[in-house]
C-alpha cells in the first residue's frame, strides 16, 4: 500500500482523491496538417441566398422601368428624337457649357486666394476670408444670382480712383454687368467659398514634416508648396472639387431666372410653345447625364495622374482592361484555329 504526504501523488490518485492521467492516457500532441488526408473531402461553396435574393429584385424593377419607357406612349420619344439635337438645344447646351467654364475658373481662382488667406498668419486675412466663406456659403444662389443682376438699382456708376478720394473715371455698371456678367459673377463667387475650403482642406491634410523636412533642406517656401504640398493636397482636393464643378454644371439651370438661354431655360421655353412637357425634360436630363459622364471621365483619368506618388502599380483603365480583353479572345481564337488545323 503506497502512501504520500501532502501535496503529493500517488501512481493512481491525488491526495484530495481526483484521479489523474498517465503519460500513456494523455492524447498525443497536434502535429503538422497532413495535406493528403484532405483529398477526400469535398468542397462545399458558400452560398448567399439574400445576396441573391436581392440581385434577382434590382433586377426584376430595372427590367418593369426599361419596359416602361419602351411602352409607355407618355414618354413621347418621337418628340425626344426631334428636339435632342436642334440648333436651339445644341446653342443652349454651349452657353451652359460656357457658364460652367466661365463659373468653375473664377470660382478656383478666387477660392485659392480665400484659401491662402485662411491659412495666413494675418487675422485681419484670416477674418476676412472667413466671412467671405461664412457670407456666400449661407445665401442660396438663386438669391445671389438675382442680387448681382439688379446691382445697377444700387449702384449706377462704378468708378476708379483713390479711396474716398477724387475718380479718375467711371462706367455705367448696366452697359458692363450685363444678364451674362452678372451670372458669371454670381456663379464664380459663389462656387469661390466652397472651392475655398476644398483646397484648404487637401492643404492641412498634407503631413506637416514634409514642410519641415523641405525647410531644413533648404527648400524656398514657394517650391515648398507647389512642388512638395500642392502634388500630395491634390488627391485629397480632387475628388470634392469634382463634385463641386458638376453641382455648378447642374446649378447653371439656376439662371433661367435670369431669361439666359442656358439648357432648361430653353427646354422650357419650348415645352410652353409646344405643350410637350415630358419628352423635352427628357432633351434636357440626357443631356445633363452625358456632360456629367464625360466630366466624370475627365475626374476618374486627372486623379489618376495626380495618384502616381501614393500607387506605382495604379490598376488598368477601362480602356486598358477592354483591349486586355480583346487581346485575350484574340489569342483564344486563334489557339483554337491552330488546335482545329491540326486534328
Amino acid at each position: 500500500m503506497s502512501t504520500a504526504t501532502a501535496g503529493t501523488t500517488t501512481a493512481g490518485t491525488t491526495t484530495a482523491g481526483t484521479p489523474t492521467r498517465s503519460k500513456q492516457d494523455r492524447p498525443p500532441a497536434a502535429g503538422p496538417l497532413d495535406l493528403g488526408e484532405l483529398d477526400g473531402l469535398r468542397t462545399v461553396r458558400a452560398r448567399y441566398p439574400w445576396r441573391w435574393a436581392a440581385g434577382l429584385a434590382a433586377l426584376v424593377v430595372l427590367a418593369q422601368f426599361a419596359h416602361g419607357l419602351a411602352t409607355n406612349p407618355g414618354w413621347d420619344w418621337a418628340t425626344f428624337r426631334v428636339y435632342f439635337s436642334t440648333d436651339t438645344i445644341l446653342r443652349a447646351v454651349g452657353r451652359t457649357v460656357e457658364l460652367t467654364a466661365y463659373g468653375t475658373v473664377l470660382g478656383f481662382l478666387l477660392g485659392a486666394v480665400v484659401a491662402a488667406m485662411r491659412l495666413s498668419r494675418s487675422a485681419i486675412l484670416q477674418t476676412v476670408a472667413w466671412a467671405y466663406v461664412w457670407v456666400f456659403r449661407s445665401i442660396p444662389l438663386i438669391v445671389q444670382l438675382v442680387f448681382w443682376f439688379n446691382l445697377s438699382y444700387l449702384y449706377k456708376r462704378f468708378g476708379f480712383g483713390i479711396p474716398f478720394g477724387p475718380t479718375f473715371g467711371d462706367f455705367e455698371t448696366i452697359g458692363v454687368l450685363g444678364a451674362l456678367g452678372a451670372a458669371v459673377l454670381g456663379l464664380g463667387l459663389h462656387q469661390a467659398a466652397f472651392a475655398a475650403e476644398i483646397i484648404r482642406g487637401g492643404i492641412i491634410a498634407v503631413d506637416p514634416g514634409q514642410r519641415e523636412a523641405a525647410a531644413a533642406l533648404g527648400v524656398p517656401r514657394w517650391r515648398q508648396a507647389w512642388r512638395i504640398v500642392l502634388p500630395q493636397a491634390m488627391r485629397g482636393i480632387l475628388p470634392a472639387a469634382a463634385n463641386e464643378v458638376i453641382s455648378l454644371f447642374k446649378g447653371t439651370s439656376v439662371v433661367y431666372v435670369m431669361a439666359i438661354g442656358e439648357l432648361f431655360y430653353q427646354v422650357q421655353v419650348v415645352y410652353g410653345r409646344t405643350g410637350r412637357v415630358v419628352p423635352l425634360l427628357m432633351v434636357a436630363t440626357v443631356w445633363y447625364v452625358l456632360l456629367t459622364t464625360v466630366l466624370s471621365i475627365g475626374q476618374y483619368y486627372v486623379e489618376r495622374y495626380f495618384a502616381r506618388g501614393a500607387d506605382r502599380t495604379p490598376p488598368p483603365t477601362p480602356l486598358q482592361r477592354a483591349r486586355s480583353l480583346v487581346r485575350g479572345l484574340r489569342a483564344r481564337t486563334a489557339t483554337a484555329v491552330a488546335l482545329g488545323g491540326r486534328s
